[in-house]
C-alpha cells in the first residue's frame, strides 16, 4: 500500500507563472482575448464554409475542418488555464490531466496532417487543374479529412497511455499551465526511453512527414506557376497558396521548437511557458485571419452572410 501510495498521485499541481504576479495578469488578459478571436473567427469560418455553396469545395472543406480544430483545441486548454489563474485554483485531478493531454495531443497531431493534405489539394488545383474534380471527389477528401481525424486520434491515445502509466512517486508539480506531455514526462521517476522512443516516431510521422509533403508540393507548385504564361494566372496561383503557406510557416516553426527538441530533465523556463501563448494561442486565432484577409471568397461569403444576417 505504501508503495502503490509513492508511485500513484491522484492530482497534479500546475506551476504556470507562479512567482510573477504582473506577467500573469499580463499574460491572462492576452490569453482572454486571444480565445475571444479564436472563437469568433474559427465560427464564421465555419459557418461561412457550410452556408455558402460557392465554398462547398475540397479547400474549403479541408479550411473548416482546420477551424473546428483549433477551436477545440484551444477549449481543451485555454479555458482551465484562464480558470487557474483567476481563482489561483492550481491543481488538476489525474483524470482531467489525461484528458486534456490526449485533446491537446491529438489535436495538435490531426493538424499536421490536415495541413499536409492542405498542400496536396492545392498542388492539384494548380499542377492538374482539368483532372482535379476527378482526383479530388467529395468520397476522396472527406476520406482524407477523416483519416487525418483518426490517426490523431490513435497516436494520441498511444502517447498518453504511455505516459499515464509512469509512476510519479509523488512528484506532482507540472512546471507548466497545463498537462502538457513533456511537462508531465519530466517528473517520471521511471525510465522514460519507451516514451521517448515513441515520440520520436510520432515527430517522424505527423511531423516530418507532412513536412515533406508540403515541401515537394510546392515545389511542383512553383515550377508550374513559372511555367505560366499569364501574369494574372501566375498572381491567383500565388495567392490561393500563400494563406496556408503563411499558416504552415507559423504553425510548423512553433510546433518544431516545442516537440522537436529532445526530452530532457531541466525544468522549464519562462520563455518555453510563453512559447506556449504563441503556439497554444497565436496559430488558432492568426488561421481565421490569414484566410479571411487573403481570399476573396472567404471574405465574400463573410460579408455575405452578415448581409443576410442584418437584413433578417
Amino acid at each position: 500500500m505504501d508503495k502503490y501510495n509513492q508511485t500513484f498521485v491522484s492530482e497534479f499541481f500546475l506551476l504556470g507563472l507562479l512567482g510573477h504576479p504582473n506577467l500573469e495578469i499580463i499574460f491572462f488578459a492576452l490569453l482572454l482575448v486571444m480565445y475571444l478571436v479564436i472563437l469568433l473567427g474559427n465560427s464564421v469560418i465555419i459557418i461561412a464554409s457550410i452556408f455558402d455553396s460557392r465554398l462547398h469545395t475540397p479547400m474549403y472543406f479541408f479550411l473548416g475542418n482546420l477551424s473546428f480544430l483549433d477551436i477545440c483545441y484551444t477549449s481543451a486548454a485555454i479555458p482551465s488555464t484562464l480558470v487557474s489563474i483567476i481563482s489561483q485554483r492550481r491543481t488538476i485531478s489525474f483524470s482531467s490531466c489525461a484528458v486534456q493531454m490526449f485533446l491537446v495531443f491529438a489535436m495538435g497531431s490531426t493538424e499536421c496532417f490536415l495541413l499536409g493534405m492542405m498542400a496536396f489539394d492545392r498542388y492539384v488545383a494548380i499542377c492538374n487543374p482539368l483532372r482535379y474534380p476527378i482526383i479530388m471527389s467529395k468520397v476522396v477528401y472527406v476520406l482524407m479529412a477523416s483519416s487525418s481525424w483518426l490517426s490523431g486520434g490513435i497516436n494520441s491515445v498511444v502517447q498518453t497511455a504511455l505516459a499515464m502509466r509512469l509512476p510519479f512517486c509523488g512528484n506532482n508539480i507540472i512546471n507548466h499551465f497545463g498537462c502538457e506531455i513533456l511537462a508531465v514526462l519530466k517528473l517520471a521517476c521511471a525510465d522514460i526511453s519507451l516514451n521517448v522512443a515513441t515520440m520520436l516516431v510520432s515527430n517522424m510521422v505527423f511531423l516530418v512527414l507532412p513536412l515533406l509533403v508540403i515541401f515537394f508540393s510546392y515545389i511542383l507548385i512553383l515550377y508550374t506557376i513559372l511555367r505560366m504564361k499569364s501574369a494574372t494566372g501566375r498572381h491567383k496561383a500565388f495567392s490561393t497558396c500563400s494563406s496556408h503557406l503563411t499558416v504552415v510557416i507559423i504553425f510548423y516553426g512553433t510546433i518544431f521548437f516545442m516537440y522537436a527538441k529532445p526530452v530532457s530533465q531541466d525544468q522549464f523556463q519562462t520563455s518555453d511557458k510563453l512559447m506556449f501563448l504563441f503556439y497554444g494561442a497565436m496559430t488558432p486565432m492568426l488561421n481565421p485571419i490569414i484566410y479571411s484577409l487573403r481570399n476573396k471568397d472567404v471574405k465574400s461569403a463573410v460579408k455575405y452572410l452578415l448581409t443576410c444576417k442584418s437584413i433578417q
